[in-house]
């Protein structure tokens, strides 16, 4: 019997002893998990980051993985603690927007809010949720603990903009959702969306980003444009990329994520 899977997505770093609480607190309830690590170096309290990196990694993770994410900077206040359930796997974390873009891709099948103290620990703290209660929610559901035993279903959970860029009039409208360490500028527009948009390798896209308006092509590799020259494309990601080439694009361009971005496709040169 394979072991589960339980992996880690968080903002802590790992300077304290925050990741080992959560590992710790998994081992104790189901000593058979195997925990993976995805990113505990999520810029502090960025959950737009937070979202995107858990999106990317997971899908590589085998059906029944179970995902646990903390970035969380209501931790304490009224926002709800939720189990998803996709038709790929499990997520496990705040009801902030954070999971949503990872589950979404997966398909979501039902939420339910963790409200059953009988899988928390004894003493729930104010300020850490990820020890307390998510770790504790991933340990049972990796134990076998069916998602609806942890409390009700709900049909109202947070859903956050960069989780729905939008099409209309041949204009597709998303948003900078990640800037890489190369300074590419990653959206939240989809390659199937490109394609919804008749959008394809080879056209010339006219791009608003921020306040800034551009004039490229999307492109099947960076040597497609000069040096220096601005560029789409749709990168590993399977999101739209806006570049340089061999150049920092969030530098040149002033832009950062959270931007807004608005995608079309132009006639010609």
């Amino acid at each position: 019997m394979r072991r589960p899977i339980i992996t880690l997505l968080s903002d802590f770093g790992l300077k304290d002893p925050y990741v080992a609480e959560m590992k710790a607190v998994i081992l104790s309830i189901c000593k058979e998990a195997l925990i993976i690590d995805i990113s505990h170096e999520i810029e502090k309290f960025n959950i737009r980051m937070g979202a995107f990196v858990l999106a990317q990694a997971a899908h590589y993770f085998p059906e029944g993985t179970i995902h646990v994410a903390v970035v969380d900077p209501g931790v304490g206040a009224a926002r709800r603690a939720i189990i998803i359930e996709t038709k790929r796997g499990l997520y496990v974390g705040p009801d902030n927007g954070l999971l949503m873009l990872a589950a979404e891709n997966d398909g979501i099948s039902h939420i339910y809010e963790i409200a059953n103290p009988k899988y928390m620990l004894k003493r729930v703290s104010r300020t850490f949720h990820g020890r307390d209660i998510f770790s504790p929610a991933a340990a049972y559901l990796a134990a076998g603990v069916a998602p609806r035993m942890f409390g009700p279903e709900i049909h109202d959970p947070v859903k956050p903009s960069f989780s729905s860029p939008e099409i209309r009039d041949g204009m597709i409208s998303g948003e900078i959702i990640h800037v890489d360490g190369f300074g590419n500028l990653i959206t939240n527009i989809s390659e199937k969306m490109l394609k919804s948009a008749e959008i394809s390798e080879g056209d010339i896209l006219y791009i608003r980003l921020g306040e800034k308006r551009l004039k490229v092509r999307l492109a099947s590799s960076y040597e497609d444009v000069e040096i220096n020259a601005p560029l789409a494309i749709v990168g590993g990601t399977g999101f739209l990329e806006i570049s340089v080439n061999r150049g920092n694009a969030s530098e040149i361009l002033g832009a950062r994520a959270g931007f807004p971005v608005e995608v079309k496709k132009t006639e010609g040169e």
